[in-house]
């Protein structure tokens, strides 16, 4: 038993364990380091999007205050030629003013009772 036993020690020393796992842990370890690496860029990517476009935004803002503030006073220069249009600058222009003719309609005088249509009056009955 004692010589097994020696025997058994000496070959347990003699044994060269291999792992041959080395290579695969290396490419797993490669691949979740370019996988971090493409996520890493892809936050920097959306945050600098992020911030460009609120900076566009804010641009924008300003710029539409200032074209709502021009329009407000192109109205009021508006207002203001328009309420200085009447009779007078518009004769000087060589406009005149016109008497208005307006297309009238002619009763039909007459009540319909013909054989063809029955008994059918018409009244003047305006709304």
């Amino acid at each position: 038993m004692r010589q097994a036993t020696l025997q058994l020690k000496t070959r347990i020393s003699h044994v060269n364990i291999m792992n041959n796992n080395i290579e695969i842990e290396k490419n797993i370890l490669y691949t979740m380091i370019f996988i971090f690496a493409a996520l890493a860029l892809l936050y920097v990517l959306i945050l600098g999007n992020m911030v460009f476009s609120i900076v566009e935004r804010r641009t924008l803002e300003k710029e539409m205050l200032s074209l709502s503030n021009e329009v407000g006073n192109l109205e009021v220069s508006f207002l203001a030629v328009s309420n200085s249009i009447d009779m007078n600058l518009s004769s000087t222009m060589g406009f005149k003013e016109t008497k208005a003719v307006f297309a009238t309609r002619k009763s039909l005088g007459f009540n319909v009772s013909s054989s063809h249509l029955g008994n059918i009056k018409f009244t003047n009955n305006e709304i």
